[in-house]
């Protein structure tokens, strides 16, 4: 059972008490890669991947059976400030697009043998305007967190997290710049093709908005409640809700990887079952990358969101367990380890 919270104060003691890997699954994983029938890390990092995932999954040897993708989609007041290309209305079309098994993540889900599920947070209530208050009261984020809690299945392995709203990557941005500081020119980019006056325009409104926050943003779930958005809390909660089952999380963009800092804003280690599963072409994704201490496992241009970077680097993992768990040793085999 996972435990439950009520508020903002509640999630923190969750966070605080996340549980650690499995340390003799490591170490049982650690001997049988030594064992296998190649030179010392021939395999690379692939070696490095299987180890950490058998950590997490208790097992020695382990296999990637049941990965779920979750998308979560929510609309942004702050679109009334002019801070996209495309109107908020697009949020509710894609819903029905994915729902309809007609969007890349389906695809990218279906090819990785991923379950794929949609969450649509009150799609018909934005969150507020954030350069004008709060984007959400406490209780609009708890309830937001426990939406992405409850929607990670018991019996999944792997996570990926992926998110759908127009004015999400203002709000990921705002995120960053109140997080990490810098200008909000370091963290605001193009979104869905904002052209530079667009691009400098919606810097403004993300330095105007943290601006007014400030006092009271110390931390990351204040920051969420202050400049977040329904979608990017509801993956907060999912990556939590993750690390309380022990389940590994591959995550996706700039805007995924906004509501993965949240949570390492308030624990340090929050992140430690969570690998990058891309470096996408969104401005300030390397960026924090960097500050959150990721190494992406793929770079190949994607600025989708949807978390189809990450949902493509699932047979990447699913390769290194299959040669981790899969391969044979130098006894089972015969031959000689030298």
């Amino acid at each position: 059972m996972l435990p439950e919270f009520n508020d903002l104060d509640q999630f923190r003691a969750v966070l605080a008490g996340a549980p650690e890997p499995d340390t003799a699954a490591r170490a049982g994983a650690e001997a049988h890669n030594s064992a296998l029938t190649k030179p010392p890390g021939a395999l690379g990092r692939l070696e490095e991947l299987a180890i950490w995932y058998a950590g997490w999954r208790g097992e020695a040897r382990p296999q990637i059976v049941a990965p779920q993708v979750i998308v979560f989609a929510g609309n942004h007041g702050v679109t009334a400030q002019g801070i996209s290309a495309f109107p908020a209305d697009v949020t509710v079309q894609m819903v029905a697009n994915f729902k309809a098994g007609g969007a890349a993540i389906n695809q990218l889900a279906q090819a990785a043998g991923a379950q794929m599920d949609v969450v649509a947070l009150e799609l018909d209530r934005p969150t507020a305007d954030f350069t004008q208050g709060p984007a959400m009261t406490k209780a609009e984020l708890v309830t937001a967190l426990r939406a992405g809690w409850a929607a990670v299945d018991r019996d999944a392995d792997l996570l990926v997290v992926g998110e759908m709203g127009i004015g999400n990557t203002t709000s990921a941005a705002a995120l960053c710049r109140a997080l990490y500081g810098g200008t909000a020119e370091d963290w605001t980019g193009p979104g869905t093709g904002l052209d530079a006056a667009g691009v400098a325009h919606k810097a403004r409104i993300v330095e105007q908005a943290v601006a007014l926050h400030k006092s009271q943003i110390h931390d990351g779930l204040d920051a969420l409640a202050c400049l977040g958005g329904r979608e990017i809390a509801a993956m907060s909660g999912a990556i939590a809700a993750a690390r309380m089952r022990r389940i590994p999380v591959l995550l996706d963009g700039f805007i995924c990887c906004a509501a993965a800092a949240c949570l390492a804003s308030v624990n340090a280690r929050a992140l430690d079952h969570a690998l990058a599963g891309h470096q996408s072409a969104e401005f300030a994704h390397p960026a924090l990358l960097a500050r959150l201490g990721l190494d992406p496992l793929l770079s190949l241009g994607m600025r989708l969101g949807e978390g189809s970077g990450a949902a493509l680097a699932i047979p990447v993992l699913r390769g290194a367990l299959a040669c981790h768990s899969g391969m044979a040793t130098f006894a089972e085999a015969g031959i000689s380890a030298g």
